[in-house]
């Protein structure tokens, strides 16, 4: 199993299936806007901004299980992204990362991922190579201007 093999709704409604990522490294983030950690944002977009044109994506995907830290509604989500952080890139509904309506991606990647085990907070990170495979896991306090992070996503490029 890949990660190609997972869809998510997208935060317009549409369908975003990770199939159409392939032969694209992924950073893969739940987030939500009202964590200490929604500053992260923009390193986010940074990365996504700096890495682009050379076959790199971040996928944002809301959650609300961590504080009920993500109340608003997909159209309040991506307004919030777009005008207080320049969010443009892709980002899906929102979704539950643990417990038993956990999304099918989460069910998988916890399993997949080092360290495995539970999502524990907002802005977890997955790095997910070009053929689908999970590269490397981040937990949340990990800055995205490490040079670890840096260095993970040019050797997946």
């Amino acid at each position: 199993m890949t990660a190609h093999e997972f869809e998510f709704t997208a935060i317009d409604g549409g369908v975003m299936k990770l199939s159409d990522y392939a032969d694209t490294v992924l950073l893969i983030v739940n987030v939500a806007s009202r964590c200490g950690f929604t500053p992260q944002y923009k390193g986010l977009q940074k990365l996504h901004d700096q890495y682009g044109d050379k076959g790199f994506s971040v996928i944002g995907i809301p959650c609300n299980q961590f504080g009920a830290q993500e109340p608003g509604s997909e159209e309040e989500i991506r307004e919030f992204c777009s005008t207080r952080f320049g969010v443009t890139f892709p980002m899906t509904a929102k979704v539950d990362v643990n417990g038993p309506n956990r999304h099918p991606f989460f069910a998988w990647v916890v399993n997949e991922s080092d360290p495995a085990g539970d999502i524990r907070w907002n802005f977890e990170k997955f790095l997910v190579g070009k053929t689908g495979e999970i590269r490397q896991r981040w937990l949340s306090q990990t800055r995205l201007s490490d040079p670890d992070v840096k260095q993970a996503i040019e050797q997946a490029l």
